[in-house]
């Protein structure tokens, strides 16, 4: 049978976080989120497309329970100010949607030093995540999702000793690992939450090509080489509407039996119905997860420390 937002169980009460809420598959799972009942936090970058995103919600939703959160996950000191603007509103985190990114962008720094698509793909999800492990492991049962792409297929480990791709940067190089990366964070939290004993679970999702901003956003900017007007093409012409596009970011988040660990996509790679997608090669991307760890940690300063998490949601619930 085919899985639709119809499917998304009721979350009145529920608190999720979504990235990129302001436009694109962020703006498509932040209706589908509002419309369920549950309230959603958008942090996003821009505060003038947030304030219009917002309205086109409360358009289609009529009194949906919303909330922006500024953040640049290019910046680390902005995403540590959001994760703790959003602990501090909300103990509790069930649902968290680590969807903005960029694609096949120049080479560029961030004003940490990180080069850009690892920066915003990766590592601002991390120490996102890592900041609201607290909330995520107070819930009943959270469900942290990154998203990938079909872009991983081809793409190298990150390299603790030269994360940035320094001397061989190549920008569909850069944005293959970095989607990598976003299926190793999820594989490799997962058996961390499962090892503390957490309720919470992650996931992956890849959405196929929609018709959002994305491929756009890389012709404009000069990226993409001779392959970035060919998609960008491909997704005004065959991609799908962002509704559908999101479906497998929903469906990971919200359908109960999805288990963690788990990638979900689109039924024919790049398009169709949102399903479980199957890894030939699942040893060997869990291989790269160590390098991984050792690099987002050494760059971010931030260990992704699900125990200490745990243990502190266990020894609130026993002084409740």
């Amino acid at each position: 049978m085919t899985w639709t937002s119809a499917d998304i169980p009721d979350l009145t009460g529920r608190i999720a976080v979504v990235t990129g809420a302001n436009g694109g598959l962020g703006l498509a799972c932040t209706v589908a989120l509002a419309r369920s009942g549950a309230h959603v936090v958008m942090a996003a970058r821009d505060p003038a497309k947030t304030d219009d995103a917002r309205a086109a919600v409360l358009a289609q939703v009529p009194g949906a329970s919303l909330e922006h959160v500024p953040v640049d996950l290019g910046a680390q000191a902005s995403v540590r100010d959001a994760a703790a603007a959003i602990a501090a509103a909300h103990p509790r985190i069930d649902l968290l949607l680590a969807n903005a990114g960029v694609m096949a962008m120049p080479e560029r720094r961030t004003e940490d030093g990180f080069e850009t698509q690892l920066a915003v793909n990766h590592l601002g999800h991390w120490t996102l995540i890592s900041r609201l492990l607290p909330s995520l492991v107070a819930a009943p049962a959270a469900r942290i999702v990154t998203t990938t792409s079909i872009a991983r297929l081809n793409a190298e480990n990150v390299d603790p000793a030269n994360p940035h791709l320094e001397g061989r940067y190549e920008d569909w190089r850069s944005y293959g690992r970095s989607k990598l990366a976003a299926l190793q964070l999820a594989f490799g939290l997962d058996d961390a939450l499962r090892t503390a004993a957490t309720p919470a679970r992650a996931l992956c999702a890849h959405p196929g090509i929609s018709r959002t901003d994305l491929q756009k956003r890389t012709v404009r900017e000069g990226g993409g080489g001779r392959q970035g007007p060919f998609w960008e093409a491909y997704a005004e012409q065959r991609g799908m509407h962002p509704d559908e596009g999101a479906l497998p970011q929903l469906r990971a988040a919200t359908d109960p039996h999805a288990r963690g660990g788990t990638l979900w996509g689109p039924r024919w790679g790049l398009s169709g119905a949102p399903t479980r997608r199957f890894l030939l090669r699942r040893a060997s991307i869990e291989a790269g997860i160590p390098a991984l760890w050792e690099a987002s940690i050494a760059l971010t300063g931030e260990r992704m420390d699900v125990e200490a998490a745990a243990a502190a949601a266990r020894a609130k619930e026993d002084t409740a």
